[in-house]
């Protein structure tokens, strides 16, 4: 505790009983008392005070008004001290008023970072990272129209790394509708669209990957694209009848889908057709001459790759020629070796 003294700077002494020996001796007195005040108070550590602290705030609010509340304080064990002073007091915060208290932390933001696809939309960069179902076509085809109201000048950059409407292995989670509807918006847009595959463009998402403004299409130097027939969804008890009509729209958005990839691709629908008969997977070097994409995206490596020689080059020059889809090599007749499978 620390000890205070009052000495009243005046005392009322008879004249008869004024010595002059007291004077000397109430002056030793004083410094004594001094003395010990002071070490006193450098032994007690006086922790920082934040000045916008609302407890502390709210005792010099009181101590200016009414000094007489904090004077009279009545001696009660079972309230803490100085806690009645406030209108609804509690002992514990919820973790709300602690994220408020300026206390707590001042340095603390005062509200949640964004996610992450607000970041990247901040950049105009839309990921689709996912396969089609109705909630990436609805954030996608939101974030587009948005880009589109807040700069109509400015280009769009679309990340796609995809498996379409179905999943890795095959099975269908989403209708062809939903690629459809993507592409239709882009195709709404007045902006330039970029369009760059990472990993996976595969079925409706390798359309999208085509469909980006023209000469603004690009693909990773690993990245894979592929196009196949739609599938065919799980029936369950559907009655024959109506897997019918399910068949002919299948059939119908397969047509779609030729006419589309016919039409960004510059190949003709006899060709799409012909190749969309299986799975026609793609690298980055043979989706830019089936015309998917524009530009394979090799960082300071694409003059180097563009003077590669094609892997038919490479057959030919270690004499293997193709028979039937099969490599056999010249000048062994058949069935001295086995063949080689095509790659």
């Amino acid at each position: 505790m620390v000890i205070s003294l009052q000495i009243p700077m005046s005392t009322s002494l008879p004249s008869s009983s004024y010595s002059p020996s007291i004077r000397p001796r109430a002056l030793s007195n004083f410094r004594t008392l001094c003395a010990v005040n002071a070490r006193a108070k450098a032994k007690i550590p006086v922790p920082p005070i934040n000045p916008k602290d609302p407890f502390l705030s709210k005792l010099a609010s009181v101590a200016a008004t009414s000094p007489e509340t904090l004077l009279n304080r009545p001696s009660n064990s079972d309230t803490p001290p100085y806690l009645d002073l406030f209108d609804s007091p509690t002992l514990m915060a919820t973790p709300a008023q602690v994220e408020r208290s300026v206390s707590y932390n001042e340095h603390r933001p005062r509200r949640p970072p964004p996610d992450l696809p607000s970041l990247l939309l901040h950049g105009r960069i839309v990921y689709i990272g996912m396969p089609l179902v109705p909630a990436v076509t609805e954030l996608v085809v939101a974030e587009l129209m948005y880009l589109q109201w807040m700069d109509p000048k400015e280009p769009i950059y679309i990340y796609i790394n995809s498996t379409g409407t179905t999943r890795d292995d095959g099975e269908t989670v989403g209708m062809e509708t939903e690629g459809f509807a993507i592409y239709d918006a882009m195709r709404q847009l007045k902006n330039e669209i970029h369009t760059v595959a990472v990993g996976a463009a595969i079925g409706q998402a390798c359309l999208l990957l085509s469909a980006g403004s023209k000469g603004k299409r690009f693909m990773m130097p690993h990245a894979k694209a592929m196009i196949q027939q739609p599938r065919v969804p799980s029936s369950g008890l559907m009655p024959a009848s109506d897997v019918l009509i399910r068949a002919k729209e299948i059939v119908t958005n397969r047509d779609t889908l030729v006419k589309l990839l016919a039409r960004h691709t510059g190949n003709s629908e006899e060709t799409v057709a012909k190749v969309m008969r299986r799975p026609f997977y793609m690298d980055a070097t043979r989706a830019k001459e089936f015309g998917v994409i524009d530009k394979v995206l090799w960082r300071g490596q694409e003059k180097i790759m563009s003077a590669v020689a094609p892997p038919e080059d490479w057959d030919k020059g270690a004499g293997i020629k193709a028979v039937d889809g099969i490599y056999a090599l010249r000048g062994i007749r058949h069935g001295a070796i086995p063949f080689l499978e095509s790659r």
